[in-house]
């Protein structure tokens, strides 16, 4: 039941995401334009959720002790990433998101934070330079 219960969850989530996308606009004549992304986004969650509907696992085991603890984290800080990622930058709040997850999947603090800051000006020069996306420089750094 657990299981249908998560999947429910889930096309509600991906029908919302999904809706609030159609109103994007970007008042030029793009014609992909950046809904494509979040509809295509929501597609996949409503599917996966329609198939925990239609398919769940007859006896789903749920994870508990240090197993919930370290994903319960990884919420959190995917949470924190999410509110800070205006006031302190892309880069910044990348590069300690990703140095934090590296960090517990075990890599050691040096290489964790080496990744991450990889990872972060990797993604940040595609997503400026290869797909032209403007992306938060934060408050920290003078931007807005």
């Amino acid at each position: 039941m657990s299981d249908r219960i998560v999947g429910f969850v889930l096309v509600l989530l991906a029908g919302g995401y999904g809706w609030i996308a159609g109103e994007y606009d970007t008042g030029f004549a793009d014609p992909v334009g950046p809904a494509v992304f979040p509809r295509l986004l929501a597609l996949i969650i409503g599917s996966l959720g329609l198939w925990l509907i239609f398919r769940p696992d007859p006896e789903p085991e749920w994870s508990g002790g240090r197993t919930l603890a370290i994903q319960s984290l990884a919420v959190a800080l995917m949470l924190g990433y999410a509110l800070l990622l205006v006031p302190v930058g892309f880069l910044i709040a990348t590069t300690v998101l990703a140095a934090a997850l590296a960090a517990m999947l075990g890599a050691r603090p040096l290489p964790a934070v080496a990744s991450g800051a990889l990872v972060s000006a990797g993604v940040y020069l595609l997503f400026v330079y290869g797909l032209e996306l403007a992306l938060p420089t934060g408050k920290l750094i003078g931007g807005g």
